[in-house]
């Protein structure tokens, strides 16, 4: 009977001491780190495709890996692209509609023939905005050739790529917006079937909200905002987005959540004797960025003195490189943990099995709210927020004859 009792008592104080474990680290098992985005159950990191391509029409070996091994994964995989991703060449041209739609329903589907069991993927795609589409049919058909592109019957996830703003005979008048027209197409691919969830990107907390009520007159539910959303990219109306939509139960999917590179660190791993931000002015040295995106990401690196303090983003990296090293994680996973912790759902860019399987490194635990709250003290005491670089910009968009710009404040 003693004996019983100690053993019991020993598996109890055990039981105890993982529960201690686990209240000091807020950590979770990764298998059960998910999150629901309208009907859907996906991992809380997404996985971006805007930079996938083609060797020559043949899908790129690296996104081969990348996929084999992310279809490993328990709870699947959640992919996003959209009609307008492509090449660069092509998509200056305006040629690129739906290639990378077709490269991930053919890695996909190759993956799935070597495979026992088919992928556990959700795919969100995305409808562009257009002066020509100004009908909810439109919508519609669009909706339908992503469909058919992507080779399911009902797509998880239709988004709308960005606000009506897309206007090249503004200046003779003819700035009619046509968002409440794509908010009642987006209703009409719903109740068809043609879609399971809808939502939007880069709306800010009054459009959001307007689509939302509009949408639910409809019976149809918002699943989710997708917007720029990073450590450094908080201050420019994202985080009172994502305050509105968490009220509002849309879910927010972030892009750039590395400020495109700044908070990875990743090149400190082949050098470890160099600090995070002396690896990343190293890196931008070396990068592949075209040169008016390597300057703006240059200024925010080491500042410039003028709009960017001296210094840059360097006091932020050397906080998150010693949280990552006292918890044995990457910068990056850091950056990408943070944005789970303010309830969203990251959407890195990953073009290899390493990249995505590094990035799968910030599931399974959470930081602290005192590691939370530093790390937000040191970036707001920057004295910038983060807007993008060169043309890709996190409030605006080149569309062939200029920049449109939008604003979520």
């Amino acid at each position: 009977m003693q004996s019983i009792y100690q053993s019991t008592s020993l598996l109890l104080l055990a039981f105890g001491a993982i529960a201690d474990a686990y209240s000091t680290t807020s950590n979770a098992p990764s298998s059960t780190d998910v999150t629901q985005v309208g009907s859907l159950t996906v991992p809380t990191i997404g996985c971006g495709t805007i930079a996938w391509s083609t060797d020559f029409g043949r899908p790129n070996p690296e996104l081969v890996d990348l996929v084999s091994t992310a279809s490993t994964n328990q709870n699947g995989v959640f992919l996003d692209t959209g009609e307008r991703y492509g090449s660069h060449a092509k998509t200056a041209l305006g040629m690129g509609w739906g290639e990378t739609e077709c490269l991930v329903a053919k890695l996909l589907k190759d993956n799935d023939a070597v495979k026992d069991h088919p992928s556990k993927a959700v795919v969100a795609t995305k409808f562009t905005p257009s002066p020509w589409r100004t009908t909810v049919e439109s919508v519609v058909e669009a909706c339908e050739e992503s469909r058919k592109r992507l080779g399911v019957e009902s797509i998880d996830l239709y988004q709308i790529q960005m606000p009506d703003i897309v206007k090249p005979l503004r200046k003779f008048g003819f700035d009619k917006s046509y968002d409440k027209v794509y908010w009642d197409g987006l209703a009409e691919c719903y109740n068809r079937g043609l879609v399971q969830n809808v939502g939007v990107s880069n709306y800010g907390p009054t459009l959001v909200t307007e689509c939302s009520e509009h949408l639910a007159k409809r019976g149809v539910p918002l699943a989710s905002n997708q917007i720029a959303y990073s450590l450094i990219g908080r201050h420019n109306g994202a985080q009172q987005t994502l305050d509105t939509c968490n009220e509002l139960g849309v879910k927010v999917l972030a892009y750039y959540p590395f400020a495109m590179g700044l908070l990875t660190g990743k090149y400190t791993s082949a050098m470890p004797e160099l600090s995070a931000e002396h690896a990343l002015t190293s890196s931008l040295t070396k990068s592949r960025r075209s040169k008016f995106e390597q300057k703006d990401l240059e200024r925010y690196a080491k500042g410039d003195g003028k709009s960017i303090p001296a210094g840059g983003v360097a006091p932020l990296l050397s906080t998150m490189e010693r949280i990552a090293n006292d918890r044995d994680k990457t910068v990056a996973q850091v950056a990408l943990n943070y944005i789970i912790c303010k309830g969203a759902v990251p959407i890195p860019g990953a073009r290899t099995a390493a990249q995505y399987v590094d990035n799968m490194g910030a599931l399974g635990w959470r930081l602290t709210e005192a590691e939370v709250s530093e790390m937000e003290n040191v970036a707001d005491n920057l004295g910038f927020s983060f807007d993008g670089a060169g043309f890709k910009r996190s409030n605006a968009k080149f569309v062939g004859y200029g920049m449109e710009t939008w604003s979520l404040s």
